[in-house]
């Protein structure tokens, strides 16, 4: 065991975050740590780590066990340094080694003592063995393959906006290469090709994983155990997030039985106490039944600890054909080309994702579409378009005196307070935080206030960047469900590949300072992009491909046809011809060699092919691997190659080995 609780019980004043909690964390397990908003993720993790302390029960932690806990807080953290040596910071133990090899040098050129000499060289060596020549260079291997360009690595970290310093911490902690990785919401701040980045790393993570998370599809391919907290308890699922689903909606159906059967028997066993409670004859009975029922060990009702409120868009116009059209458009910051000379047109009932790497120019084209952003070229919107656009900017047009209800109420939605009241327990505001002023809300708050405005305006064209980013996962799922039902058209930006998958029925990329569309949902292009891929990483080592075995040890004529056949496929005087039975048993012996000797040489390739393929899945495993992308393409061809190789060749292995035996039985 890693670390782990036993019967820990955590208390915030009054409020109980978890109560009798037992939890063993064991070697290589990818978890997922899951629950509402509010219930105390985060701070399971905190008790995990030391920066707090149980109200009862222990803390259990392995004594050589080390654990790296990536969280929002760590965008406190502020200095001047580059982000390459804020990353380097992750080689603690060798910057300390080579801080003491300096000074041995300096002492050196002062005093040649002996002493000195060896000490300055056993440090040298242990540096080697520690690997610290390379530290730079896996360093910026990992910088870059989380989205850094080369031209990132020197400048300071203050000057990178909060999600860019996640991922340099992200990158810190990968480095270390601890034994349990706590990641607090690691997908908030990647955009997709640093999230399939992480997430091929992570697959072969030498260590144990713990994932908070509200992107679904990341936990699915991530973790194969989920951890819930629930009603302050923990509840464990031996699978990933789509198993928990089916098997929580399972558990919680036996539950409502046991609760109802429990509660028939309580009134049942109640009824029985005020019947015979007065008797005398009858009394002791009766406070005998009374204790059974004060020692009744209760089961809770099932309900969710959130209402399943519906998110409903309304339209006021049905608008034409084509809403917005983009025609020969051009967009440059200076000598940074987003798009040129491109076009593209959203149609009635498009819902567009819009995909791609940080930098491309996504939230620029949504501002273009808005008319936010001036560019060249030409924008002609159609007949009785209504927009309504949500990005991070138009939290600057909140009324910072307004509180949360009184904001909603002056959108001119004509809903009722108690349905605004309803519409923002969706975004994670209830009871007395309708009620605060916008001005002392969080940035994630405000953000949230927001997206329940754009919802409500009844627009018929919507334009989204990052929706989900301060939504828990159950609010990701009713926005989700309400733009499956929203009768408009929209275009979204989002990172979160389920939420994608859910909503989007069109996928636009931004390839070549050019738009391209693809007919399908996320899934469909998913598969579509890797087939691609795939096409061209098999055209670039077809070429080096050697043929298989069956191929290369083929006779140009088969040999000794006869000697295959069995008895009864041979004619009867050939059986009783002895010259022919002769020449018979001497082709099926030279054939018997040739198959023995074919046998010998398929296992030793099968011997080098598996050998040749753990190197690679060492290398697999190595960050390194997976932050230089054209390494990354060669070693998973490679691999693929092998893979395929020693399939054709374990049936190669069992087709000869039969014929060995049907050969030895027949001589």
């Amino acid at each position: 065991m890693l670390a782990g609780f036993q019967d820990v019980t955590f208390e915030f004043g009054a409020r109980t975050i978890v109560e009798d909690a037992t939890w063993h964390i064991q070697p290589n397990e990818r978890i997922g740590l899951i629950g509402f908003n509010g219930t105390g993720k985060s701070t399971l993790l905190k008790l995990l780590v030391g920066e707090y302390s149980p109200s009862k029960g222990t803390i259990e932690k392995g004594r050589n066990t080390s654990i790296g806990y990536l969280h929002q807080d760590l965008l406190s953290f502020d200095t001047n340094s580059s982000i390459l040596q804020v990353a380097l910071g992750a080689f603690v133990k060798i910057q300390k080694l080579e801080k003491e090899i300096e000074a041995l040098g300096k002492e050196l050129e002062k005093n040649e003592d002996e002493n000195l000499v060896v000490e300055y060289s056993d440090k040298l060596h242990e540096l080697e063995i520690l690997g610290g020549y390379d530290i730079h260079h896996k360093t910026e291997e990992v910088l870059q393959g989380l989205g850094f360009a080369n031209s990132d690595l020197q400048r300071p970290y203050n000057e990178f906006s909060g999600g860019w310093r996640m991922r340099v911490l992200l990158a810190k902690m990968i480095l270390q290469q601890p034994d349990l990785l706590l990641l607090d919401e690691p997908t908030n701040h990647l955009d997709l090709p640093s999230i399939e980045w992480l997430e091929k790393y992570l697959q072969h993570y030498q260590g144990a994983v713990i994932i908070v998370s509200h992107d679904k599809y990341f936990l699915n391919r991530m973790v194969t155990k989920i951890v819930e907290l629930y009603q302050k308890h923990l509840h464990f699922y031996n699978g990933n997030y789509d198993f928990y689903e089916k098997e929580k909606e399972e558990r919680i159906a036996l539950q409502q039985r046991a609760y109802e059967n429990q509660q028939d028997y309580i009134r049942q066993s109640e009824r029985i106490v005020e019947r015979f409670r007065a008797k005398a004859t009858k009394a002791a009975m009766a406070q005998s039944l009374i204790k059974k029922l004060e020692k009744l060990d209760r089961i809770e009702e099932p309900d969710l600890e959130r209402p399943d409120i519906r998110i409903n868009f309304r339209m006021d116009k049905t608008p034409g054909k084509v809403l917005v059209e983009l025609k020969n458009v051009t967009k440059a910051f200076g000598n940074n080309l987003i798009v040129k000379n491109t076009s593209a047109e959203v149609n009635r009932g498009d819902k567009i994702a819009l995909i791609g790497a940080n930098g491309k120019g996504k939230s620029t084209l949504l501002r273009m579409i808005a008319g936010t952003e001036p560019f060249e070229g030409e924008r002609k919107w159609g007949h009785n378009v209504e927009e309504s656009f949500y990005a991070q900017h138009q939290l600057e047009a909140l009324n910072l005196e307004n509180t949360v209800i009184e904001e909603m109420m002056n959108c001119g939605s004509q809903k009722t307070e108690l349905e605004l009241r309803s519409l923002l327990g969706c975004f994670l505001f209830s009871g007395d935080d309708v009620g605060k002023k916008i001005k002392v809300l969080s940035g994630g708050e405000k953000a949230r206030v927001a997206l329940a405005k754009t919802i409500i305006s009844r627009a018929n064209f919507l334009l989204l960047d990052e929706p989900t980013n301060h939504l828990d996962m159950h609010s990701c799922e009713l926005l989700a469900e309400a733009l499956n039902k929203y009768g408009g058209s929209y275009v979204l930006v989002s990172h979160d590949r389920y939420f994608i998958s859910q909503t989007a029925n069109k996928i636009w990329e931004i390839v070549d300072h050019e738009i391209k569309e693809f007919k399908g949902g996320y899934e469909e292009w998913a598969e579509w992009k890797r087939r691609q891929e795939e096409v061209s990483s098999v055209k670039n080592v077809s070429e080096e491909r050697p043929a298989p075995v069956a191929e290369r040890t083929k006779d140009p004529e088969p040999a000794g046809k006869a000697s295959g056949n069995s008895p009864s496929n041979t004619k009867p005087q050939e059986r009783s011809d002895p010259k022919n039975s002769a020449s018979i048993n001497k082709a099926a012996k030279k054939e018997l060699q040739k198959q023995q000797k074919l046998f010998q040489q398929v296992e030793e390739k099968i011997t080098e092919l598996n050998e040749k393929k753990r190197q690679l899945e060492s290398a697999l495993a190595d960050p390194a691997t997976y932050a230089n992308k054209e390494k990354f393409l060669q070693t998973e061809a490679d691999y693929k190659k092998i893979t395929e190789e020693l399939a054709l060749l374990n049936k190669q292995y069992e087709l000869v080995f039969e014929k060995i035996m049907e050969l030895e039985s027949g001589s």
